[in-house]
């Protein structure tokens, strides 16, 4: 393992530890003909134990001396490497049901879940491991310290659940931080139907832009009072006091009058 240097720059933490390697594949638990694909499968911890329960699987993987040992250690017809960047590749081209598992690098974490959910109508479901404080993000119920842009528009589009807690010496190097794994299944319309998703998530984006202020203050110009009073929302409110149909509703409403 050691010929391999991590590079800080593709956020690379090797997980190393049987355990959690066993457990995360049972979570997944693919039948052999499913269509999977592992994000930055590094040095094949994950890659090996799924490929043994799989026909064939795929992997995005941006380090060319990564791709290089992998092409040498499986033949291309069960691992198929697409070479690139995760937050730009399109996973509508892999077909479906889709499911999609990885380590994610924590240095990108959050973008990549954005555009991770976008492919969420073709998957039938997602384990990442993540860093543990992204994760509690991610299921953070209204009103507490944790919940914010990222929760709401996750459990917009899926159920989620923490389903293993990972210590840093699971990893080589260990990171400085916990970890966590996360399991995420769709489920459309469980908060409601925004009728304009790229406006459900341009308003999240306003009302997050500053934690402390109210939703008047921060939705200025965009949600007046009498939509406040029609939706039945205190605008005094700040914005992680709400859930995610109440932003769901508030979106259609904007929807509705423009």
């Amino acid at each position: 393992m050691n010929q391999h240097i991590p590079r800080k720059r593709f956020g690379q933490n090797f997980l190393q530890d049987n355990h959690v390697i066993e457990s995360i594949v049972q979570a997944v638990d693919p039948a052999r003909e499913a269509i999977v694909v592992e994000i930055g499968p590094g040095l094949g911890a994950l890659t090996r134990p799924l490929l043994a329960r799989l026909d064939r699987l795929h992997v995005v993987e941006i380090d060319r001396d990564i791709i290089a040992r992998l092409s040498k250690e499986f033949p291309a017809d069960r691992l198929v490497i697409h070479e690139g960047d995760a937050l730009a590749f399109d996973f509508t081209t892999l077909g479906t049901p889709l499911k999609i598992v990885g380590n994610l690098p924590y240095n990108i974490s959050t973008p990549l879940l954005f555009h991770l959910a976008t492919f969420g109508s073709r998957v039938v479901d997602m384990h990442f491991m993540l860093q543990k404080e992204v994760v509690e993000r991610m299921v953070a119920e209204p009103s507490t310290s944790d919940y914010g842009r990222l929760s709401v528009m996750l459990q917009y589009r899926f159920e989620m659940e923490t389903i293993l807690a990972v210590p840093p010496e699971a990893f080589w190097p260990p990171p400085k931080v916990e970890s966590a794994v996360v399991r995420m299944i769709p489920c459309p319309g469980r908060c409601g139907v925004a009728r304009d998703e790229a406006g459900l998530e341009k308003l999240v984006l306003q009302a997050f832009s500053q934690r402390r202020k109210t939703l008047r203050n921060n939705l200025k110009g965009i949600v007046d009072d009498r939509a406040f009073a029609d939706l039945g929302i205190d605008p005094g409110l700040r914005p992680e006091n709400l859930a995610v149909a109440q932003y769901v509703a508030m979106a259609n409403y904007i929807d509705a009058k423009e």
